[in-house]
């Protein structure tokens, strides 16, 4: 259209946004259907508050990458950000109810395992360096065969509160400590401030910033400054102890599986890595 030509529109024509075709016609036009996938949760929604929408929910619906998703994990903009995978999460869930950042870390793993070996099939294949020879090598992974992980027994021996957040008495102090588990978002304030205090040449502080972040009371006792304080002279009988009691509780998925060198046939056991191509397997 002449430019000239657009002031002889009318106020009704101007402000009138051209009509959207929705999603579901040109599903039905094209006679095709967007496919889901029904995620596990290694939390099972256990460690949810009821105001959350996976409070109790042990899976979750999403669609596999599409174009749009794969502009997201390209976009110059968003990888410098760093916030490339969590928009490309966000877009895929089909419950827009759900916040990536307020996943807890173990589901939040699960998605991106699920839309991974959805999207792209189960085979992934990476370089890896053998813990004998010390080798490289090449291993296809399979994204299939994770499993989520959780201490069933431990789950059911937990006393959870109406928020989701469970108990654990220290061996030493005798003090009963109301804990939650942490969410991306948490992951990434801490990451935030270790940086931040390495920037300005303070001491390392980065045990204590996660038990504090963990902790939510302490006997009933709220007040942050009395929780940050105990955990600045808790014994370390107690640290310790607690540490591993909530290791034991934390659900995620397990990334570790086997793989063979090529070279010495030696069998090494190793965490599967998130590397570039991880979104992209023919890159």
């Amino acid at each position: 259209m002449p430019r000239n030509s657009v002031k002889k529109l009318s106020v009704e024509q101007q402000t009138t946004p051209l009509p959207q075709q929705p999603q579901d016609n040109l599903q039905s036009v094209l006679g095709f259907v967007m496919p889901t996938t029904h995620v596990a949760l290694p939390s099972e929604g256990k460690f949810y508050p009821p105001s959350h929408p996976l409070h109790h929910c042990s899976e979750v619906e999403i669609k596999f990458l599409s174009a749009r998703e794969l502009d997201v994990l390209t976009s110059k903009s968003l990888l410098k950000k760093g916030i490339a995978i969590e928009r490309m999460l966000q877009n895929i869930l089909i419950d827009k109810s759900i916040v990536i950042d307020e996943l807890l870390i173990g589901d939040k793993n699960a998605i991106i395992v699920a839309a991974r070996a959805g999207t792209f099939g189960g085979d992934y294949e990476v370089r890896l360096q053998c813990q004998e020879c010390e080798e490289f090598y090449e291993h296809i992974f399979d994204l299939n065969e994770i499993d989520t992980k959780n201490n069933e027994e431990v789950l059911d021996a937990l006393e959870f509160s109406e928020n989701g957040t469970f108990f654990v008495t220290l061996p030493q102090t005798e003090v009963k400590v109301e804990c939650r588990l942490l969410t991306s978002k948490d992951e990434k304030y801490l990451e935030e401030r270790a940086k931040k205090k390495q920037k300005m040449g303070l001491p390392d502080s980065a045990l204590t910033d996660h038990y504090k972040s963990f902790i939510v009371s302490l006997n009933g006792v709220t007040e942050r400054g009395l929780v940050d304080e105990f955990v600045d002279v808790m014994p370390a009988g107690d640290l310790h102890f607690l540490n591993r009691e909530y290791t034991k509780v934390l659900p995620d998925v397990d990334m570790v599986q086997e793989s063979t060198c090529k070279h010495c046939g030696a069998e090494n056991e190793t965490s599967i890595p998130f590397t570039a191509n991880f979104f992209w397997p023919d890159g």
